[in-house]
C-alpha cells in the first residue's frame, strides 16, 4: 500500500515553486536558442539574447528569473488507490507549500494574490491560495505539475463559442494581433478546443504543460487532424511578424499546443491562452518513497549568447535630462540610463489619482517632476542585492493614468514593456515626453542594473510601493517617441511585410 505523507507533499510543491522560479524548462531553452539563431529582425534579436542571458544569470544565481514569480496552478492526479498520512485537506497542504516557496528567507518570492478581489484587493502576503485541479485516476500514485502563471500573459487569455461552422484559424489570427505584446511574445500559445466554456479554458492551461516539441513535429510532419492545425497555426501565428516583445520579427512562437474535447453538437468553445517567456512548470511524482527529487539542468544546456547595447546606444543622464533632449530620441533607439528613476504601477497610481481628485498633495518625498517612472513591482533583495529581480510590468494598464501623470505630476516620460493605446500615444504626443521599454522576461538582468533602492511612499502596498531607484547604464528602447511614433506599430508591420519574401524556414 502505497502512504503519501503531508511532509513528502508540502515540501515536493515548494521545492518544485522554487525551482521553478530560477530553472526554466530545458525544452523552452533549446527553442528559444534556436529562434534566436534564425532571427533576422536585431531588435528582436537583441530582445532575445537578454532573455537568454537573463535565464541562464537566474540558474546560476538561484534567483527569480522574472519578478512576477505568478499565480500558482497546481494540477493533480491521485490514484484512487493512495493512502494519506495527513490531518489536512488536500488543498491546505499544497498551500502550505505554496507559503513555504514564496516566503523561503534565501529566495522570497513576490507575493502577488489579493484577496477581495472586486473590493479591498489586499495581498495575502504568501501568494496563496492557489489555483488547484485535481483528478481521481486508477493506481497508487500521485502525479504534480506545479506552474507559475505571471499576470502579464494570463492577462491576454482570450476565449469565444463559436458557431461550429466557424474557422478557427481565422479567430486564431484575428486574436492573436489584440493580445498585443504584454504576454512577453516569443513564447507558447496553448488553445483548448471543446467541452463547455469552463472546460475549454482548463484545456488551454493543460495544453501550455505539454513539452515543446515543434521542431520534431516539423521534420516528421503532422500525423493527426490536431498536428496538422498547430502546424498550420504555427506557420501563421509567426507570419503576423509580431516578433519578440512585439518589435517585429519572425519569431512570435516558440510552439502551439492544442488540447481538444467532445463538445455539444451546436457548440465549439475555444480558449486560447498564451505562456511568457518566463514560462514555467514542472512535473514530478509521490508514490510513497519520499518527497520530489529535481534535478538541476547542466549549465551547457544554455547556449552561449552575449549581449551588449552596441555604438549606436546613447548614454542618458536621468538626473540632468531635459524635455529638449527627450525630444531628439527616435524609436527603437537603445538607450543606458544611470541616475534616479521613481517606480509606480497599478496601486501606486490608483492612489495618486485619488489624491488629486480630493484636492490633496502628495506624499512629501514623491516629486515626479522632470523624473521617469518605472513600471515595474520588484522581488524582495536578499544578501547583498540593491533590489531583487525587477523586470518591467505591462504599461497598458496606466495607459488612463497617463495623461494625469504627464499633465498634473510632471513626468518627462514611462519605462515599461509592451505597447501603448491610442489614448495613451496621443497623450505622450502632446507633453512632448516619451515611453521607453525595458525586457520582459529579463528581470534578473535588468535588477543588476539597479545599484540602489529605497521606499518612497505606499509602504503598505508592498511591492507596488512607491521605490526610488538608482540605475547604471539600464538598457531599454525607445518605444514611443515625443512625436507619437510607436515600434509596436511600425515594427510589426515592417516584418509581416518582409516574412513571405525570406527564404528561410521560419520554423
Amino acid at each position: 500500500m502505497v502512504v503519501i505523507s503531508k511532509q513528502d507533499l508540502i515540501d515536493s510543491i515548494a521545492d518544485g515553486l522554487q525551482y521553478i522560479s530560477f530553472y526554466h524548462p530545458v525544452d523552452f531553452i533549446r527553442a528559444m536558442a534556436n529562434a534566436y539563431e534564425r532571427e533576422q529582425s536585431p531588435a528582436a534579436k537583441d530582445a532575445m539574447a537578454q532573455i537568454l542571458i537573463n535565464s541562464r544569470m537566474a540558474a546560476e544565481g538561484r534567483r527569480p528569473m522574472c519578478q512576477d514569480t505568478g499565480i500558482v496552478v497546481v494540477f493533480l492526479k491521485v490514484g484512487m488507490d493512495v493512502r494519506w498520512d495527513t490531518d489536512l485537506s488536500l488543498a491546505d497542504m499544497v498551500n502550505e507549500g505554496v507559503r513555504r516557496a514564496y516566503t523561503h528567507k534565501d529566495n522570497p518570492l513576490r507575493a502577488s494574490v489579493v484577496h477581495d478581489p472586486v473590493g479591498a484587493r489586499q495581498n495575502t502576503r504568501d501568494n496563496t491560495p492557489a489555483v488547484i485541479h485535481t483528478e481521481l485516476v486508477p493506481g497508487d500514485k500521485l502525479e504534480v505539475i506545479v506552474a507559475a502563471k505571471g499576470g502579464g500573459s494570463e492577462a491576454k487569455s482570450r476565449f469565444a463559442m463559436l458557431n461550429p461552422s466557424d474557422d478557427l484559424v481565422d479567430w486564431v489570427l484575428k486574436t492573436v494581433p489584440t493580445m498585443g505584446a504584454g504576454w512577453c511574445p516569443p513564447g507558447i500559445l496553448g488553445i483548448g478546443i471543446g467541452g463547455s466554456a469552463e472546460k475549454a479554458m482548463v484545456l488551454a492551461k493543460e495544453a501550455l504543460m505539454d513539452p515543446i516539441d515543434m521542431h520534431e513535429l516539423l521534420a516528421r510532419g503532422a500525423s493527426n487532424r490536431i498536428e496538422e492545425l498547430r502546424l498550420e497555426l504555427f506557420d501563421k501565428v509567426n507570419a503576423l511578424g509580431i516578433g519578440a516583445q512585439g518589435l517585429g520579427g519572425l519569431a512570435t512562437v516558440l510552439d502551439v499546443k492544442i488540447h481538444d474535447y467532445p463538445t455539444h453538437a451546436v457548440s465549439l468553445p475555444v480558449a486560447l491562452i498564451p505562456n511568457c517567456a518566463a514560462t514555467r512548470h514542472a512535473h514530478f511524482v509521490l508514490d510513497g518513497t519520499g518527497p520530489a527529487n529535481l534535478q538541476p539542468p547542466d549549465l551547457k544546456d544554455w547556449p552561449q549568447v552575449t549581449w551588449q547595447a552596441g555604438e549606436s546606444a546613447r548614454r542618458v543622464d536621468l538626473d540632468t535630462l531635459t524635455r529638449a533632449a527627450v525630444q531628439t530620441w527616435r524609436p527603437g533607439e537603445t538607450l543606458l540610463l544611470s541616475g534616479k528613476l521613481l517606480t509606480g504601477r497599478d496601486a501606486a497610481h490608483k492612489r495618486i489619482a485619488d489624491l488629486y481628485a480630493r484636492g490633496e498633495p502628495l506624499p512629501a518625498n514623491v516629486d515626479f517632476r522632470n523624473r521617469f517612472i518605472y513600471y515595474v513591482g520588484p522581488v524582495d533583495a536578499v544578501r547583498n542585492e540593491a533590489v531583487g529581480p525587477a523586470g518591467p510590468t505591462t504599461a497598458t494598464r496606466m495607459d488612463k493614468f497617463t495623461d494625469m501623470m504627464l499633465s498634473k505630476a510632471g513626468l518627462l516620460g514611462m519605462i515599461g514593456k509592451a505597447e501603448r493605446g491610442p489614448q495613451a500615444i496621443e497623450s505622450i504626443k502632446k507633453h512632448k515626453a516619451a515611453y521607453l521599454i525595458a525586457i520582459g522576461g529579463a528581470a534578473y538582468l535588468v535588477s543588476k542594473a539597479i545599484r540602489a533602492s529605497r521606499i518612497l511612499a505606499f509602504e503598505d502596498l508592498g511591492m507596488e510601493a512607491i521605490y526610488e531607484f538608482e540605475v547604471k547604464d539600464m538598457p531599454v528602447t525607445v518605444a514611443v517617441d515625443s512625436r507619437g511614433q510607436s515600434v509596436h506599430t511600425n515594427g510589426p508591420a515592417e516584418w509581416r511585410a518582409k516574412i513571405g519574401k525570406i527564404p528561410v524556414a521560419i520554423g
